[in-house]
């Protein structure tokens, strides 16, 4: 398999890894630093600059907010391959960021730098510091099939659509 080409496009920033030889995913940080934001309330975006706090690049986001955070790098994954982004166990329970669409799908030809939409769940200000893990991601293989037109019979009768098993 051909390796994931990484393009660094900020100083601090570091391919993606797995936290242990058997970890499935690999972590993926906030790269705050310097940064602008697009953040979302109630459909409507805005660029919002991040704060220093304790020396450190932070996202402030407030009750109900979204925000398309930043990792710092562009990648091109192998045909075939797609990441899937998702919650880290460990902050999905220590903090109210929730990862808005996850499972999400980042192709082999996406060419811009990956960002991770997040919603926050709480009632109090989130804060997100620079170079704080937010998400990880799973490398998946697919399929590219085609579609044709057929009349699709029922091979079982298991019909009558979500839960048709009775269980």
């Amino acid at each position: 398999m051909p390796p994931i080409i990484f393009e660094p496009l900020h100083p601090d920033v570091r391919p993606p890894v797995r936290a242990t030889a058997h970890s499935a995913g690999y972590d993926l940080s906030a790269i705050l630093d310097g940064r602008t934001v697009t953040v979302f309330l109630d459909g409507v975006s805005s660029e919002r600059p991040t704060e220093r706090r304790d020396g450190r690049a932070v996202l402030v986001l407030h009750a109900g907010e979204r925000a398309l955070i930043p990792l710092g790098f562009r990648a091109r994954l192998p045909e075939g391959i797609e990441a899937q982004v998702r919650p880290r166990s460990g902050t999905s329970l220590k903090t109210d960021i929730v990862i808005a669409n996850a499972p999400g799908t980042i192709d082999a030809d996406y060419p811009d730098e990956w960002r991770v939409p997040v919603r926050h769940g709480g009632t109090r200000d989130l804060v997100i510091a620079h170079g704080e893990r937010i998400a990880q991601m799973v490398l998946a293989r697919h399929e590219v099939l085609d579609f044709v037109s057929g009349v699709v019979a029922p091979t079982t009768d298991r019909t009558g659509g979500f839960g048709s098993t009775g269980r």
